[in-house]
């Protein structure tokens, strides 16, 4: 209130000091002969009862006013003050701490994580299910249950591991019977690739490798068996397989036996082509020649038959004399 009213003190202040200094020329005008000049003392002296009168009525005015103002401010006050008490209650219950608010609302936030789990499962997010299991151990101290959830999470983890190895597994097993051996290894990469960690999975391309090698060596084993009996249709067959696994110096160090089949297969047609065109056994006959015709292309023997397939064709054609 007091810097309000100190302009008012101001005014006043510089008015007494004007009336004064109005007084004291009077005065001094008064004292002069020939002592008549007594307007400037009449107004000093105005002046200052003026003042004097006028103060008094100045502060009870002012006092009046500054009292209508309280009573006019005293309901918004009141409510001003209702409104930071709200405000206070609001920032305390703002400043609960989430352990507060996790206590508040345990079994919900609980059951929340429990169905996030399963969704993160469903999902195939095992990550991400194992923090949920580690969360409801960490927030809420419940070790039983994050361990039973881990369990839950590994099974059913294991579970669909196990199913996509097994059915990779079979498609590599058609394929390495198939004799399909790089369509196997592809197989074996994608699921590397998918589960980088696993053992067995790791293995896998090894495997595939050992039953190839498993393959090559039976098939060796079958050429040489042949090839002691004198089969020359198995053993040229089994030639025939043999070749994609053969190296260059395997194949350099088999080529002389090979050369002694196919001779004697070529040897074996020509036998058979020659009885069966002194017999007369024109049909015979040409199936062996088309046979040595087709599988030795170069060899002499091949030419010889042809110079003679037309006549045998034509033979063949003619009715059975009766």
């Amino acid at each position: 209130m007091e810097k309000k009213n100190f302009p008012s003190l101001v005014w006043y202040l510089v008015a007494a000091v004007f009336s004064l200094a109005v007084l004291g020329v009077g005065i001094y005008l008064l004292a002069r002969p020939p002592h008549t000049q007594w307007a400037m003392l009449a107004a000093g002296c105005v002046c200052l009862v003026a003042i004097g009168v006028s103060w008094p009525i100045t502060r009870a005015v002012n006092a009046q006013q500054a009292g209508s103002r309280e009573e006019m401010f005293a309901p918004l006050c009141e409510r001003l003050d209702q409104i930071a008490i709200l405000l206070n209650l609001m920032s305390e219950q703002q400043l609960l701490s989430d352990r507060a608010r996790s206590v508040a609302f345990r079994e919900k936030d609980r059951e929340a994580l429990r169905r996030a789990v399963q969704e993160e499962m469903g999902k195939q997010d095992w990550e991400a299910a194992y923090a949920l299991a580690d969360e409801i151990e960490r927030a809420f101290g419940y070790k039983g249950e994050a361990q039973h959830l881990r369990k839950e999470i590994d099974d059913r983890k294991n579970g669909i591991v196990r199913k996509q190895i097994s059915e990779t597994v079979a498609v590599i097993d058609r394929h390495t019977r198939a004799e399909q051996w790089n369509n196997a290894l592809r197989e074996a990469e994608k699921l590397i690739a998918a589960l980088p960690d696993n053992e067995q999975v790791k293995n896998l391309p090894h495997e595939i490798d050992g039953r190839r090698h498993a393959h090559k060596k039976q098939l060796l084993q079958s050429w040489n068996e042949a090839v002691a009996r004198h089969d020359t249709d198995a053993s040229i067959e089994i030639l025939k397989q043999l070749d994609p696994y053969l190296t260059p110096n395997e194949a350099a160090s088999m080529q002389e036996t090979a050369r002694g089949v196919f001779k004697e297969k070529l040897n074996s047609l020509g036998a058979a082509f020659s009885t069966a065109v002194r017999e007369q056994k024109w049909d015979e006959a040409i199936r062996a020649g088309d046979s040595i015709t087709q599988e030795f292309p170069n060899s002499r023997i091949a030419q010889e038959v042809r110079d003679k397939m037309d006549l045998l064709r034509k033979r063949a054609a003619e009715p059975a004399a009766v």
